[in-house]
């Protein structure tokens, strides 16, 4: 394989790139390429201030065959390099590479990076690795080869709700008495005669409805802090490059005709990701929340999405709902310099 260190997002063709990521370990909506480029724009919405894109590919025969989007920046007190993505609001994270490559890309790259950056890093410092990737047992198998010290640890659990195309058989699975709550909540929404009704925004005023989402989203408090302006503005360019890309998936709940719940989700790989939401207050005694929710997962199954992600977070609605819990994993390489 021949690696190569880019100076820039527009060096590797956005089209080759998110070809590639279809068949590889992880394909997730984190790591396209639009995703990508503009998280490292934005540096995370200000997450980090200083660090260096270590941006790397790797072709054979002059076929792109693997991604490595990384940076390198100063954490827990080493240089370390990290995953394009890094830590907050990015769920899942990888490698971009098919598993038939996945080890001989791996074994390259790590030397690529200690050849290339001899003095420049001293960890690998990974996060938000899916508990099912290969890298997870590759990284500590080279880690053991090169007597490199290796730490794996559980993340954050990412809980999600797997469907067949039948409602009632997905309520059939959820514990009896949330089974109930669910289905007396969608009943009272329609009895309220408060004219309840949920829709997919169509996005025909993108900055409109960027802005209605928002404003939902900031009632809750600790969003309102997280909604900092750099955060504001990453937020915004990753919604419109869903959209313009073909994965958004903005749905609304609306009573006496205004907005009262927004659920921000990724419609990828016949799945349906939930990213973010938000609910007005002062509507709660319809419980906007649960309502919205409820028939999103009536629309996936209607729709075949074999899935819903709840993705990061142990929130208790997630299990109310019936996720399932799996996780994201952090693994930490360190390497000593001589």
């Amino acid at each position: 394989m021949e690696y190569t260190l880019h100076k820039d997002f527009s060096e590797l063709n956005a089209q080759e790139w998110n070809d590639l990521l279809k068949d590889s370990v992880s394909d997730t909506p984190f790591l396209r390429h639009e995703y990508q480029r503009i998280w490292w724009e934005r540096r995370g919405g200000g997450e980090w201030q200083n660090a260096q894109l270590v941006l790397v590919s790797a072709r054979e025969d002059g076929r792109l065959v693997g991604i490595a989007p990384l940076f390198i920046a100063e954490y827990e007190s080493k240089p370390a390099l990290l995953l394009i993505g890094s830590i907050e609001i990015s769920d899942y994270l990888d490698l971009i590479v098919r598993m038939e490559n996945h080890s001989r890309f791996l074994t390259g790259l790590l030397d690529f990076l200690a050849a290339s950056f001899a003095d420049s890093w001293s960890a690998i410092d990974w996060y938000n690795l899916p508990d099912s990737s290969p890298t997870l047992a590759a990284l500590k198998t080279e880690s053991e080869t090169r007597g490199w010290t290796h730490l794996e640890e559980i993340y954050r659990p990412t809980p999600r709700i797997a469907l067949n195309g039948d409602f009632e058989e997905y309520l059939s699975r959820v514990e009896k008495k949330q089974r109930h709550e669910i289905r007396r909540k969608m009943r009272r929404a329609i009895e309220s005669e408060r004219g309840v009704r949920w829709f997919i925004s169509d996005m025909a005023d993108p900055e409109a409805e960027i802005d209605a989402f928002l404003k939902l989203m900031e009632q809750d408090s600790n969003k309102a802090g997280f909604l900092r302006e750099p955060m504001r503005t990453q937020m915004r360019e990753i919604i419109c490059a869903a959209h313009e890309n073909g994965w958004l998936w903005l749905a609304f709940l609306e009573a006496d005709g205004q907005r009262i719940a927004a659920a921000l989700n990724f419609d990828y790989g016949n799945k349906l990701w939930g990213y973010n939401a938000g609910v007005n207050r002062d509507f709660m005694d319809l419980s906007p929340g649960w309502v919205l929710l409820a028939h999103i997962l009536q629309w996936c199954c209607e729709n075949k999405r074999h899935e819903f992600d709840f993705m990061r977070g142990d929130e208790e609605y997630k299990y109310r709902f019936g996720g399932v819990n799996k996780y994201v994993m952090r693994v930490k390489v360190t390497r000593p310099i001589n």
